[in-house]
């Protein structure tokens, strides 16, 4: 599934964990003050982010984009020299950097709208109050401001699909490449056709949804973790605890662990269960198969019983769908008033403007979504999950099969069948 595409998959996968993780750490500990030393300038704190496309072009983002361009250069470029004989590693080193930096781009587009929110919402209490300074061109302005950004925010999404799909794409072709140079050791293994030719388009098609809604988690938080952190000094006093440091930080944080340790814990059955349905589906399917060119085969008896373990397997799934998604609905309802309910004192206090009450509900969602990844993706990674076991299962048959096709001297054991 991965050495096919990726190059010593464990250690690339490890090496890029480290390497963005210390990357993020001396961006946010000394580096992004650097901008300023080498020439790029640096925006006043006091002053508040440019609303618009400006937001894109400060002097702290212009340094920002260098320094993921040396910081990407020198990862990629180290793994491209490692990996010069590997057939795929412009795709899964490059493309895998590009798909993070648009991903990253797009955080920063839904950055720039939240910082929309407040002028507007501010300008829209002012004028709901009465205010004479208020003027239809500001509404007119801002609008025109948040058309340019949801314009860049779709454009960019369009592109970044695009490459998405190419990129997932090449991934299936290069397990269908590895799996189908076997097909003379592996044809004879219980459902080969099914995991070479159905198993890796599943694999794929759900890492194409999955694999960038997991990677713009992490990028909304590393975006928005920041912009909550600064929104928490608008509250002091949270209900019923009182006062904590940075409230809106923390209490995302604890209660977005809070939902996803809850989900793994109600859901933990259910890949298994998941896994065991793909094989009595399997063996179902493969009697009817035997049935269209053998007439002893597929007997009422033996489809009936057949049947009946996927009957039996499909009511326990529905079981455990049950507590799970009820488990699961009401979370993500209380999940809807959660925020709210944490700013009712502050609310009551009038000490917070319709303005920033709308760029604390975006800034929380945002964290709070982004740490319920497990939540919002459970299903679709559970399938995951049983596509994986399934395909890991296959991997182990074509190993054993390529041991006994091997003498101990690791020599090739010849077969009478074989051609010169």
């Amino acid at each position: 599934m991965f050495k096919s595409f990726f190059p010593r998959p464990h250690l690339f996968f490890t090496s890029a964990v480290i390497w963005s993780l210390a990357a993020v750490l001396v961006w946010y500990g000394f580096a992004d003050d650097l901008g300023g030393p080498l020439g790029f300038g640096s925006m006043p704190e006091d002053v508040l982010p440019p609303v618009g496309l400006s937001f894109f072009i400060t002097p702290d983002f212009l340094w920002f984009y260098v320094y993921y361009a040396l910081s990407t250069g020198i990862f990629c470029g180290v793994w491209s020299f490692l990996a010069r004989n590997h057939p795929w590693q412009i795709w899964s080193i490059w493309g895998s950097a590009l798909i993070i930096f648009t991903t990253y781009f797009s955080v920063q587009v839904s950055v720039a709208i939240n910082n929309w929110r407040r002028p507007f919402g501010d300008t829209l209490q002012n004028a709901l109050q009465g205010d004479k300074g208020v003027t239809a061109v500001d509404f007119y302005s801002l609008m025109l401001s948040f058309a340019e950004i949801v314009s860049l925010s779709v454009t960019l999404f369009v592109v970044t699909r695009f490459f998405v799909s190419h990129y997932i794409f090449r991934w299936r072709t290069a397990m269908n490449d590895y799996y189908v140079s076997k097909w003379g050791n592996v044809r004879h293994i219980e459902g080969a056709s099914q995991r070479i030719q159905e198993d890796t388009m599943r694999f794929a098609l759900i890492m194409e949804g999955l694999g960038v809604s997991m990677i713009d988690a992490v990028m909304t938080l590393i975006a928005f973790l920041p912009v909550l952190f600064a929104l928490s000094g608008y509250v002091q006093t949270l209900p019923i605890i009182g006062e904590i440091p940075a409230p809106l930080f923390t209490m995302a944080i604890l209660w977005s662990l809070f939902g996803t340790v809850l989900l793994a814990v109600v859901g933990i059955k259910l890949p298994g269960l998941e896994f065991h349905n793909q094989r009595v589906e399997a063996a179902y399917r493969k009697e009817l198969v035997y049935g269209e060119d053998h007439e002893h085969r597929a007997q009422p008896v033996t489809l009936q019983e057949l049947f009946s373990n996927v009957r039996r397997n499909y009511f326990r799934l529905y079981f455990h769908y049950l507590y799970f998604n009820l488990t699961r609905s009401v979370y993500l309802q209380a999940d809807n008033l959660f925020t709210y309910f944490l700013l009712v004192p502050t609310m009551v206090a009038g000490t917070i403007t319709y303005g920033i009450v709308q760029q604390i509900l975006t800034a929380f969602g945002q964290v709070s979504s982004s740490f319920q990844y497990l939540v919002n993706s459970w299903t679709t990674i559970i399938e995951l999950l049983s596509i994986y076991k399934r395909l890991k299962g296959f991997e182990v048959s074509i190993a054993e099969r390529e041991s006994l096709m091997t003498d101990g001297a690791g020599e090739p054991v010849s077969h009478p069948a074989e051609g010169s």
